[in-house]
């Protein structure tokens, strides 16, 4: 294992370059994905709290535990910023999942808790099994509320440019405009800057990153679990150009400038903006961390080995501008896994990886203190 920390005019021309760049990138893309209020109301133990509108958001369903060992539980939303969204298999597109693991004891007592914004990845759901599964593990015994929303199996984090048929895609704007003040304001949160923290896997990495970035009064910790962080890079950006294009990211489908506006230069400000690598003079004073392995054995899945090779050298890029702009951050670089977590093997999408980087990650936001209000 290799672990380190760190002091560690041209509209025809463009669009036939954006042709060009779809057909050449596209069939990449399968590397990151499928392969102070109030106080709440008390509840009963026997039952997940009750929700209340709010904040643009109108729940439709209230919650349900996820299981009998009653911590984790989800609930549907409808929001106004994304009223319709590209549903996968199995989702609602006008309802919007969202799971929140609380710590063991949330219903005994009147005592507030920090919050972990956890931002699952591209061609996941907020409530698949590992999104139950690892928060557990990883707070077990931790006075922290983990909270997993839905951002599309392609969202990416963002407030979409040209979203198109869609209708708005802000999903900027839902989780941090209307979610969190609807959580704190449904929960018993610490609902200040340095109660909250934000992590997310590949399409979340960026997400976190980038939410952290744009609004960095509502941050005190950032992590990124092999995280799509450079979107100067062009095989991350076939990843987005990619599952806009491929219906088990969600249909309707998508194209190409639909997110992030044209993937090309000159035209690629959008791009440019929301790249977590180069912005990261807002991160200061926020806890950074990062996470990737090397891609492992080449010749054992080598499609999710170079996802992960990838993702790595947009960490290495992301630490590289961290270190310029003088801020400290945690780069855990676990090459093959070995080491790490068992059952890791240093490629992409893995769960045991996934598990020992969140595991990490909580440990450092535990760290910090925090006062409850």
């Amino acid at each position: 294992m290799k672990s380190r920390d760190a002091e560690n005019d041209a509209n025809n021309d463009a669009g036939g370059a954006l042709r060009a760049v779809t057909a050449a990138l596209v069939s990449l893309v399968a590397l990151w994905g499928l392969l102070g209020p109030a106080a709440p109301a008390a509840y009963a133990a026997s039952a997940p709290p009750r929700l209340a509108d709010g904040f643009g958001l109108t729940v439709v369903r209230q919650p349900q535990w996820a299981d009998d060992d009653e911590r984790t539980f989800f609930f549907s939303l409808r929001s106004e910023q994304v009223p319709v969204y590209a549903a996968m298999e199995g989702q609602i597109p006008d309802e919007h999942v969202v799971m929140v693991t609380l710590p063991a004891g949330y219903g005994d007592d009147a005592t507030r808790y920090p919050v972990l914004y956890n931002l699952h990845g591209a061609g996941d759901l907020p409530n698949a099994m590992r999104n139950k599964v690892i928060p557990e593990r990883a707070t077990e015994g931790v006075p922290l509320i983990t909270v997993t929303p839905n951002g599309g199996g392609k969202g990416w984090y963002t407030n979409w440019l040209n979203p198109g048929e869609l209708g708005p895609q802000n999903w900027r704007s839902f989780h941090l405009d209307e979610l969190i003040p609807f959580v704190d304001a449904n929960l018993r949160t610490v609902a200040t800057r340095e109660g909250r923290s934000i992590a997310g896997h590949s399409m979340g990495g960026l997400g976190a990153f980038h939410y952290a970035e744009t609004r960095p009064e509502l941050f005190s910790y950032v992590g990124s679990f092999s995280g799509t962080l450079d979107l100067h890079d062009s095989a991350l950006r076939a990843a987005v150009v990619g599952s806009g294009v491929i219906a088990a990211y969600g249909t309707p489908l998508n194209g190409p400038d639909a997110v992030f506006g044209p993937p090309v230069w000159p035209l690629d400000g959008g791009w440019n903006a929301a790249s977590a690598a180069q912005n990261v003079a807002p991160l200061r004073g926020m806890g950074v961390a990062m996470y990737a392995g090397n891609g492992g054995d080449l010749t054992v899945d080598p499609a999710l080995s170079l996802a992960e090779k990838v993702d790595r050298q947009s960490a290495v890029t992301t630490a590289a501008h961290l270190r310029a702009a003088g801020i400290p951050y945690r780069f855990a670089d676990y090459g093959d896994g070995t080491g790490w977590g068992e059952g890791c093997n240093g490629k992409h999408n893995q769960d045991p990886c996934l598990q020992a980087d969140m595991d990490d990650f909580v440990k450092l936001i535990a760290k910090r203190p925090v006062t409850s209000r």
